[in-house]
């Protein structure tokens, strides 16, 4: 009787951090937490929104947390945002949710994360989206400090490619970094985040703000003009700045410093940064991160072909190298970051 009441009291469930399964006290609250006993990862007690089971905490941000879930009527894995019930009430907060569903929605590239359904059950309301929870560039960055080039060029490709789509559709991004860039099991990159998204039209009715991230921003936002595509491809390439260098753009003692960096000093060239850098790559991000809009490239298309050229002249001179076993021991030491 009391080895039965024991398994009762207990609930199996993998722990999102070593896979193992172990038994934790069955009255833990629903998304409530118990170190694992083999590893220490908090595993979390499931729920269930609808048909999606919520099994471990992937990230948390101001509007919400966002789960790793499974799908038990198409039997996949996805990711579920759960947003804070405080915020329910608050109007802005709501309308910010509701722009990232829908802005998300509208795209369809494999380099903006997909949205599936935006529901809401028993008060809790979530969106429910594609599953990319192998990391960031932000924590790429933070556990590598740089990035190899070729890769950087990789997801400078793609994700200019994603924004040329968003832009297709009439949506500015206003807030790409390196943490709104994640990687699904394959290492593709997934554009996240369209929460500050925006119709690109130029209008009077939208307020000039400087909305974005101090460190990436592009200066006519600071000045408080009129932002277009031209801001999102500048913040772009300071995050690919900050990927291939291991350095921000500009870096000063100060948050107000950076901001006016970005206006009135002058970018320092990756390559004259770290040296092995080739100047193609580094000519391209000086480019797209020119003080005034009319001088960096004026499509996406453009941006993308510099970057692809970049890539090109990096690979064949790879392959040169691949031609030099003494070389190519050396360049095998800075292989793919996913490895």
């Amino acid at each position: 009787m009391e080895k039965s009441e024991t398994r009762k009291a207990l609930k199996m469930v993998a722990c999102g951090g070593c896979g193992t399964k172990v038994f934790i006290p069955g009255e833990t609250p629903p998304l409530g937490t118990v170190a694992c006993s083999k590893c220490q990862f908090p595993v979390m007690m499931p729920m269930s929104l609808r048909q999606f089971e919520l099994r471990h905490a992937i990230a948390s941000g101001g509007m919400g947390t966002v789960y790793r879930a499974f799908d038990t009527k198409l039997r996949r894995e996805v990711a579920v945002k759960l947003m804070k019930p405080e915020l329910a009430m608050d109007q802005a907060a709501m309308e910010s949710f509701y722009r990232e569903a829908r802005a998300c929605a509208a795209l369809n590239h494999t380099n903006i994360i997909h949205i599936y359904t935006f529901d809401e059950w028993e008060n809790q309301r979530y969106l429910v989206m594609e599953l990319a929870d192998q990391g960031s560039l932000d924590g790429l960055i933070e556990r590598n400090r740089s990035i190899p080039e070729l890769d950087v060029l990789d997801i400078g490709v793609k994700v200019a490619s994603a924004l040329a789509t968003a832009l297709k559709h009439n949506l500015l991004h206003r807030d790409i970094k390196p943490g709104n860039i994640l990687f699904n099991a394959e290492g593709e990159p997934k554009l996240v985040d369209f929460g500050l998204a925006r119709s690109a039209e130029p209008s009077a009715d939208h307020e000039v703000s400087i909305w974005g991230t101090p460190y990436y921003i592009a200066p006519e936002k600071i000045r408080r003009e009129n932002e277009d595509f031209l801001s999102d491809m500048y913040s772009l390439a300071g995050t690919l700045y900050h990927a291939i260098t291991g350095h921000v753009p500009f870096e000063a003692p100060t948050i107000d410093e950076v901001i006016a960096a970005h206006v009135h000093s002058p970018l320092t060239p990756p390559h004259l940064v770290v040296p092995s850098i080739s100047e193609i790559t580094s000519d391209a991000l000086v480019k797209a991160m020119a003080k005034a809009p009319a001088d960096r490239f004026q499509s996406y298309d453009e941006f993308i072909m510099a970057l692809t050229s970049a890539r090109s002249q990096l690979l064949i001179g790879l392959l040169h190298t691949q031609q030099r076993p003494d070389l190519a021991r050396t360049a095998s030491s800075k292989s793919w970051w996913r490895r």
